[in-house]
């Protein structure tokens, strides 16, 4: 089940053609599903970058200069993680807008056994928009990762529409 729709990434091409402007993602609770949708536009290598899918702190660390400290204490699921992985990825892509998300899609004891995602978008390396989401309680990860994929699109579309913030 694919709860984002063509038309919502025709709405990001359109607007992020016309500002000649382009986008990166780093993602981890959404394992690549992100990317997987941005790349489905029409003419997506003339405004999508690329992304990466950053599953574990090393990896974090490593590509996206996540706090290793804080990063530790909180499993990678943080405002502040989500934050710094969208400014990064500004930078390891040469982007104008970095989208990134981190949480939980399964119930486990780190997350209190709740389904949330902490994310964030970043324009030329500031911050613009950071948040948290409440997964669907009850669902198959699967629902649960489409869930925060189709809400991200909606706050990062948002944003194209309403300008920087």
């Amino acid at each position: 089940m694919i709860l984002y729709t063509p038309r919502k990434l025709e709405q990001i091409r359109q607007l992020l053609t016309r500002k000649e402007e382009t986008v990166a993602v780093a993602e981890s609770v959404t394992a690549g599903f992100l990317q997987a949708a941005i790349a489905q536009a029409e003419e997506a290598s003339t405004f999508f970058q690329g992304g990466i899918t950053a599953y574990n702190l090393g990896q974090k660390f490593k590509h996206l200069n996540v706090d290793p400290v804080h990063a530790e204490q909180t499993n990678c699921v943080s405002g502040k993680v989500a934050a710094t992985m969208a400014t990064e990825v500004n930078t390891l892509f040469g982007s104008n807008w970095g989208i990134a998300i981190t949480g939980y899609a399964t119930p486990v004891p780190e997350s209190g056994n709740k389904l949330f995602a902490f994310y964030a978008v970043a324009h030329n390396k500031k911050l613009v928009k950071e948040g948290r989401f409440t997964g669907p309680a009850g669902e198959d990860p699967y629902i649960v990762q489409q869930y925060y994929l189709t809400r991200l699109l909606d706050i990062f579309l948002s944003q194209l529409k309403t300008g920087r913030r």
